[in-house]
């Protein structure tokens, strides 16, 4: 122990390290107490053995450091926090979290061992981290996820929560807040909405179309209605217009092509058959709140971007709701072009980008065609690290590899400019940002993931008008007079706007309804394989 005095008290340092094992579990914080107590102040045996005992826990540390080594959980009155806690452990599936992650002791008698307070301290510290921080690490899971939780809040939650009259409420007012957190929670503990009644009867192999009639048609109904997507026509047997929406809607929200055919996918899904539906359904939006308790200590921002990339959309929410949207290509499935993760500040609308060929493309698709040919791909200027145009005739291309070619290729800004004529800048160490392209057709498509790794924004001038209109009056102007310039113009975003660049293959629309996306990366089979191991799964609800 080191002893030193600091304004008149004594601070009694504890320092500890440990953590804990395991390949993707979310780290228990380690670190040092420190008690601030009166020179006078003896400290007892149980006080001593409690200080030693959380020294590894930065959390419990800090928190037991800052009310003086006190118990909270012993005695009568600690029986309603006990209480609280107990309760707040048997409502954990709730949250999709599994009760065995929290072994609480038994016993209940007023007079509790030091070994009872340990144990519920050392509990709620982690149900608080789970909750604000998520089970699992981010990037351990995958490393293309580049988000780091914030796992600072449990020493003041346990503050509060020992503070106040009501325990309870603090605990339970410790998981996000977002109002999709809360979609999905609902979604993930109302009725199971995909999982038909087993006695209705099965709905016969086939495919239906807009327009045709068959009496089978009535088990389809039926089926639907089972669950939530009623279709109720005069005529039981006709495909109309009714049931085609009613089918759309049950696509969209089990994930399938949402194109009103019931086809042998949607009839198999809506049999049962395997189970798959239900338990596609259960697994995302599982694996969408333990991302979104990833991000429960950020500060999302009152008006900010949020770019889903399995949706292949982009769209920006202000105060709460949505006020812009636009389809989105994102990278493609490959280890170089799969877009990350990650929340920054978008600063700077640049209209009349030129492209600054990112190394990774350049010596992969552009250096073999400059040996074979210097004055191939003729749109590109060949430039030195001072950004000055060099001649190609100058230049023996084949002296160079992919590892020493010295110089960078660039667009200038044009009507075939790779980034159309404006893209959004949020600096990052991965060189990603949104932008316009020339490739207009690729938004036509229901997958797209067809980048090298970059954002492309299917309405990208609509886009940036949004973004400039809190900070000019017609930002329609304001950007048509830097378009019709003809020069890069880079108009600063007043306040910057956060974008949060996510992975969410379980989302709720605007009507409530929790739609599924494509896994396009696989990242959400990780995620789970993940919490799998953590005990997490239908069965443990």
């Amino acid at each position: 122990m080191a002893v030193r005095r600091l304004s008149g008290v004594l601070v009694l340092m504890v320092a500890a390290f440990g953590q804990l094992a395991g390949p993707v579990h979310a780290q228990e914080p380690a670190g040092s107490l420190a008690v601030a107590v009166s020179p006078r102040l003896q400290f007892t045996p149980d006080q001593m053995a409690l200080a030693m005992a959380v020294a590894g826990d930065a959390d419990l540390a800090a928190f037991y450091g800052d009310n003086g080594l006190q118990p909270v959980f012993l005695g009568p009155q600690g029986a309603a926090r006990r209480a609280a806690l107990h309760g707040a452990v048997a409502g954990m599936p709730r949250h999709g979290i599994p009760v065995a992650r929290y072994p609480l002791p038994v016993a209940t008698a007023p007079a509790l061992t030091l070994q009872a307070e340990l144990a519920h301290a050392r509990m709620a510290a982690r149900m608080l981290r789970d909750l604000t921080g998520g089970v699992l690490s981010p990037s351990r899971v995958d490393p293309e996820i580049k988000r780091q939780p914030s796992r600072n809040a449990v020493p003041g939650l346990l503050a509060q929560f020992q503070a106040s009259e009501d325990p309870a409420t603090v605990l339970a007012g410790a998981a996000p807040d977002h109002p999709a957190y809360l979609a999905l929670q609902a979604a993930l503990n109302g009725r199971a909405d995909l999982a038909v009644p087993a006695d209705l009867p099965r709905i016969p192999d086939g495919l239906w179309r807009p327009g045709m009639r068959d009496p089978a048609l009535a088990a389809l109904r039926a089926r639907l209605a089972a669950i939530g997507f009623e279709a109720a026509a005069g005529d039981a047997a006709a495909y109309d217009p009714i049931l085609t929406q009613a089918v759309a809607r049950y696509q969209q929200a089990a994930g399938l092509p949402d194109d009103g055919i019931a086809g042998p996918r949607t009839i198999a899904a809506l049999n049962g058959d395997g189970g798959t539906a239900d338990d596609r359904r259960t697994r995302a939006i599982l694996v969408a709140m333990e991302r979104l308790r990833w991000m429960a200590g950020d500060d999302l921002g009152r008006r900010h971007v949020w770019v889903n990339i399995p949706e292949f959309s982009t769209t920006i929410i202000q105060d709460g709701a949505e006020a812009f949207r636009t389809r989105s290509v994102m990278g493609k499935d490959t280890p170089e072009m799969r877009t990350p993760e990650f929340s920054e500040m978008m600063a700077n609308v640049v209209v009349n980008p030129s492209w600054n060929v990112p190394r990774s493309i350049t010596v992969r698709d552009y250096l073999p065609k400059l040996q074979a040919n210097r004055h191939a791909v003729s749109h590109l200027d060949v430039v030195d690290g001072s950004g000055r145009v060099l001649a190609r005739d100058g230049i023996d291309f084949a002296r160079y590899t992919a590892a020493n070619f010295p110089f960078r290729l660039r667009q200038k800004p044009s009507d075939d400019n790779a980034l159309g004529i404006v893209k959004f800048i949020f600096p990052n160490r991965w060189n990603i940002y949104l932008h316009d392209t020339p490739s207009k057709h690729l938004f036509a498509n229901r997958v797209r993931a067809d980048s090298n790794g970059c954002i492309r924004i299917g309405d990208p001038v609509d886009l940036a008008h949004a973004l400039l209109s809190e900070q000019t009056a017609d930002p329609a102007a304001l950007f048509r007079r830097a378009l019709d310039s003809g020069r890069e113009t880079w108009l600063t975003l007043k306040p910057a706007v956060p974008v949060h660049l996510v992975y969410f293959t379980a989302w709720p629309g605007a009507d409530g309804q929790v739609r599924l996306f494509d896994d396009i990366y696989g990242r959400d089979a990780r995620l789970w394989q993940a919490l799998e191991a953590e005990g997490f799964g239908p069965s443990a609800m």
